[in-house]
């Protein structure tokens, strides 16, 4: 990478660190470090929603989604403005009434201590493991450019995020994300705009956008019900609207950013701006994926976009064979190519027997790409077969390092890495608030000063940090970063929001019938979970939200009827 790059690179991390501890100077009290007094307005308080939950993985991962698979993931967003009017009309009252710092409080004013502490910690597994996934994905960036292990390059950014955290509390987090957030929509604008004029001059938007559809990569809607189908209108609007529900409503590191706010009404301002800016943001970056796949049509992609992976097996004695493959795969691609260039002539002549003609080696010509990833991808799990070969996570960052300007390299590097401090920032708050507040304060060391609590909060946002940092380590385990993060959310989201539904709409149902209806709910979530991934059932993981919050729901109904009660 060229030293302006690197400068570039420094100067926007060191500046949006710097404006944060700044503006976040001389924090004395527990509640500013955790809440910032209260004070910010819904401009601050929707863009550090949104920063919050676009992490490095949305601008890393996404375009690598919508590469592989389309544009069908951006249908797990269809129930996210229902889920941000619910919130805002009936779940955000109840908290600036009762003026809590976590969600969780409210649960022992309703039910009882144990419930409380069920859900924090709840929250606590699935938001740590969440966190380390969050920092592994910047840390791919890294390792590829400085050529790093990666197990090392995952703790020198996690202990770089540690200490950011620690330092300024949740306003330093909510402080910065305002820029981050600013420098990100201007990276991907930049990167959007490099890859329309980097197409062939005979290439237009509407070539490129008939080619995707022809190869495709433009499945927007399904509306096919299918509950085996991560991605189609239902598993949206129903398994999506559950999950929002949950994150925004219940889990912490999303409460703490509204919970900030000056009053209700900036608070749901707020939350009613990520209901109109978040689908139409995600549906241009998934796009910008498929622009990308557009872009490797007409320049030869690596056989394998994770170089690192693939260079391991010259070093084997599969050396031999992977010469092969990529051999083949440049004659696959000026087969390709040339497929193409007929396809496209067809495409504007009309002539649908030429077109019938062309379009037959144009798919021919795909499926022989294919064939020699496939054998590429089997080569990687031979040479790693604890982990599944994959590489779409790398797509975007090789084509930033390979094709964008100098300067640009590095603005769109600090894109990714302000949104991977961004995000890991604000759950490391959460879960240091949630420890803090949920669960010593409130069990372990009641009668303490404040000047205490807030040392404890500082200690424990570092305990989490190292705690994220070990998951870290095993977040090359799963195919997809930004399904990840949904996967592992959607395994406690619903039992979590189950027990807050029970509290906000069932005043009949009390704590004991709740409590173990919601440990119910969560061991048969897991054990469909596990059996889907051993073949035995066929559920999609969107799925697991809503029949996560119906279980909590009827058990808890049911077990009161039978007299389990307070």
């Amino acid at each position: 990478m060229h030293w302006i790059d690197w400068l570039v690179l420094g100067i926007t991390i060191a500046y949006i660190v710097g404006y944060g501890i700044w503006k976040t100077r001389g924090i004395k009290s527990t509640e500013e470090y955790l809440l910032g007094e209260r004070k910010l307005p819904w401009w601050t308080i929707g863009l550090s929603v949104v920063a919050t939950q676009a992490s490095a993985i949305t601008f890393l991962s996404t375009p690598g989604q919508g590469f592989e698979d389309g544009m069908r993931f951006i249908q797990f967003y269809f129930g996210l403005p229902l889920a941000m009017v619910i919130i805002s009309t009936t779940i955000l009252p109840i908290y600036y009434k009762l003026k809590v710092y976590t969600a969780y409080e409210y649960l022992e004013g309703r039910f009882d201590l144990k419930t409380r502490t069920l859900t924090a910690i709840l929250f606590l597994i699935q938001r740590g493991m969440g966190a380390g996934i969050v920092i592994y994905a910047p840390a791919i960036i890294l390792s590829t450019i400085m050529g790093w292990q990666l197990g090392l390059t995952i703790w020198i950014m996690g202990i770089l995020v540690i200490v950011y955290t620690v330092s300024g509390g949740t306003d330093a987090v909510s402080q910065t994300q305002k820029q981050q957030m600013i420098i990100i929509l201007t990276g991907m604008v930049f990167a959007g705009y490099i890859l329309i004029s980097l197409l062939p001059d005979t290439v237009s938007i509407s070539d490129a956008v008939h080619l995707a559809g022809h190869m495709g990569k433009l499945n927007v809607v399904d509306f096919e019900f299918d509950p085996s189908n991560k991605y189609n209108v239902w598993s949206g609007l129903i398994g999506g609207t559950f999950l929002f529900l949950s994150y925004f409503g219940t889990d912490q590191s999303q409460v703490q950013r509204y919970l900030s706010g000056r009053s209700l009404t900036q608070s749901r301002l707020g939350l009613l701006f990520n209901a109109v800016f978040k689908v139409p943001m995600q549906f241009c970056i998934l796009f910008l994926g498929i622009l990308l796949f557009v872009f490797y049509q007409f320049h030869q992609p690596p056989v394998f976009f994770n170089e690192t992976a693939k260079n391991q097996l010259y070093q084997t004695e599969h050396r031999a064979k992977i010469q092969s493959l990529e051999t083949q795969h440049t004659a696959a691609f000026e087969f390709k190519r040339e497929a193409l260039k007929e396809w496209l002539i067809a495409q504007e002549s009309g002539n649908a027997k030429q077109k019938a003609i062309a379009t037959e080696q144009l798919d021919k010509a795909t499926e022989s790409s294919k064939l020699v990833r496939k054998e590429v991808l089997a080569l990687v799990n031979l040479q790693h077969p604890d982990s599944e070969a994959k590489d779409s996570d790398y797509v975007f960052i090789t084509f930033i390092l390979n094709n964008l300007p100098i300067g640009l390299v590095g603005l769109l590097l600090a894109v990714i890495f302000s949104a991977a401090m961004s995000t890991t920032a604000s759950e490391l708050n959460a879960l240091a608030t949630t420890t803090s507040v949920d669960l010593y304060k409130r069990s372990f060391r009641r009668e303490e000063d404040d000047a205490h609590y807030l040392k404890a909060s500082k200690l424990f946002t570092v305990m989490w940090g190292l705690i994220a940092l070990l998951f870290a380590t095993f977040a090359s385990y799963f195919d997809n970063l930004i399904e990840a993060v949904n996967i592992v959310g959607s395994l406690f989201y619903g039992a979590i929001l189950g027990v807050f539904v029970v509290a906000f709409y069932f005043k009949s149902v009390g704590a004991r019938a709740v409590f173990t209806a919601a440990i119910i709910a969560e061991v048969l979530v897991i054990t469909v979970f596990v059996l889907d991934k051993f073949g035995i059932m066929n559920v999609a993981y969107l799925w697991l939200n809503l029949i996560g919050c119906v279980l909590v729901v009827l058990i808890a109904l049911m077990l009161q009827k039978m007299g389990n009660n307070n």
